[in-house]
């Protein structure tokens, strides 16, 4: 997640104003916004590509002040392989999601797994948003060693006591924010990131861009979409965010989502009960979690994994199949044998945070609460929890807490885009899965109503990331409309891979990593799921 610096080989670029609501630039001003390509920083524990190149492009603090403060977005490039003739299908750019996510390792994959008749003719181009990784400033509010330290207070709160606890965590982290990036804070919005993302296209020189978004990114998306649409060549998105549901209510869906695929995961085991010996059925499996992590509440596994860190961990397992063998592997030890090393294990690859999450945390928060209005009195969110709780308790409340700090937030919520298009967009490619937990199906349909050009591929399973992920049929779709823009005469659906057997643990965890054709590798942890 590192910097910048280089050389264009030629020209500077007009980046042109845009008239903001409220007032700001007039339409047609202007400021230069060259682009410097060079070679992109070595990154610790990452080689070095020689076919990325690295750059920041300067974009206003706030766009009703175009001349007034700036900020840098850092972005990169994989430059398209045939020059920029007929065949040159100009810039692809790449967002995975969060909001707080970078997208610049992303562009790497989406490079690298594309055809390559296809990603020859782009110039694939990640950015992390503002104040995101190597975008300047790039937030920060907490110690995270302090802030991460395990095994934390348990998030499902049984006593008033034990809510006080969590509550004051929330609010001392917005408070924090507040104190370091009260100048920040007011501008970071998805809104502010659509208009940079504009600002990066005339940068490059593009007259129109095409773009890629992955889970929030599809609603980044859609906002460019609806500012812009004279500026969109070719539009995918990939795992649905529902425009109608910002951000609060959402939420409130996702943890009945995320029950009904954690309910997938233990109906799973339950049918793999020969290997794992969890139970037979789902009421048994769903007695063993629970009771896995009523006991993990006063006796954490090797001292770390506590109820908290249960939750953070096996929320992955929502979005991704793929790892359900392991996880289900690491239960039972731990269950059958008393052996935490497999819980350890799996904390450590999916569940732990470092300075990198905290970043994306912090931006994730500043966004979502000043995109739109959130409830700021407590008892609303206590009375909606609990009776939320009842329905979904695998998610609920460890979301909540996730996104409380928004009840103390120092800044006021807006008012979001109101998404929408309009017939100056190209058709529009939505590629979805029926049982996305992150970003719910039904949410995808609504999307899909305000998009009139838009067609929807719908993948039959449950995994977040339905693209570039071994699904041949999904890639199909992908490739031809990136190539020429063509989309299904109608929605289209297409087969889900294979869930995952139980002897697949052992295979995945001897596999290189580069030979994983799995997205979630590189979209989860980037805080694509809440």
């Amino acid at each position: 997640m590192k910097r910048v610096m280089g050389v264009v080989a030629g020209i500077a670029v007009l980046v042109a104003g845009v008239a903001v609501a409220g007032g700001g630039a007039p339409a047609g001003a202007a400021a230069k916004a060259p682009v410097s390509w060079g070679t992109c920083p070595a990154v610790a524990g990452k080689a070095v590509n020689a076919n990325v190149e690295c750059a920041t492009v300067r974009v206003p603090l706030d766009y009703r002040q175009p001349w007034g403060h700036s900020i840098k977005v850092a972005i990169n490039r994989i430059k398209a392989k045939v020059s920029r003739d007929a065949n040159h299908l100009g810039t692809l750019l790449i967002n995975p999601g969060g909001p707080g996510a970078s997208g610049r390792d992303l562009a790497e994959y989406v490079a690298a797994t594309l055809p390559a008749k296809v990603s020859e003719r782009y110039d694939v181009v990640g950015f992390d948003p503002r104040g995101v990784g190597a975008s300047e400033p790039s937030l920060h509010c907490v110690d995270p060693e302090v802030y991460y330290q395990a095994p934390r207070p348990d998030a499902v709160p049984r006593t008033r006591d034990e809510e006080r606890v969590l509550l004051n965590r929330a609010a001392e982290y917005a408070t924090r924010c507040g104190h370091f990036w009260s100048w920040m804070l007011p501008h970071l919005t998805t809104e502010n990131s659509a208009r940079d993302m504009d600002t990066i296209r005339a940068a490059l020189g593009e007259e129109k861009i095409s773009y890629l978004g992955f889970s929030y990114g599809t609603y980044l998306g859609a906002v460019y979409a609806t500012l812009f649409p004279h500026r969109v060549k070719r539009l995918v998105m990939d795992s649905n965010v529902d425009p109608t549901g910002v951000w609060y209510r959402s939420n409130l869906t996702q943890d009945q989502s995320f029950e009904r695929r954690h309910r997938q995961f233990l109906g799973w085991t339950a049918r793999h009960h020969s290997t794992y010996k969890l139970g037979t059925t789902l009421k048994q499996t769903s007695f063993a979690y629970y009771a896995m992590r009523d006991r993990l509440r006063t006796r954490p596994a090797g001292g770390v994994v506590g109820p908290s860190e249960l939750d953070d961990t096996f929320t992955f397992a929502g979005y991704s199949d793929r790892v359900w063998p392991q996880f289900a592997q690491a239960w039972s030890s731990y269950v059958r044998e008393g052996d935490v090393q497999g819980l350890l294990d799996i904390y450590t690859k999916h569940g732990k945070n470092d300075a990198a999450d905290e970043n994306g945390y912090a931006v994730y928060l500043g966004v979502q609460c000043r995109d739109a209005r959130w409830p700021r009195t407590w008892d609303t969110w206590r009375a909606d929890m609990t009776r939320m709780h009842r329905q979904a308790p695998f998610l609920t409340w460890p979301n909540a807490w996730f996104n409380a700090p928004c009840a103390f937030w120092p800044v006021a919520g807006g008012t979001p885009v109101q998404v929408h298009g309009s017939p100056k967009l190209p058709p529009i490619l939505m590629l979805q899965s029926r049982s996305d937990a992150a970003t719910p199906y039904e949410g995808a349909l609504r999307m899909r109503k305000l998009f009139p050009s838009a067609r929807m591929v719908v993948d039959k399973g449950g995994n977040h990331g339905v693209s570039l992920a071994g699904n041949q049929c999904v890639d199909r779709h992908l490739a031809a409309y990136l190539r020429d823009g063509s989309v299904p005469a109608r929605d289209a659906v297409c087969d889900s891979l294979p869930q995952p057997r139980p002897a697949a643990a052992a295979r995945m965890a001897a596999e290189p990593p580069a030979q994983r054709h799995d997205l979630l590798g590189v979209l989860v942890g980037l805080l694509g799921a809440r």
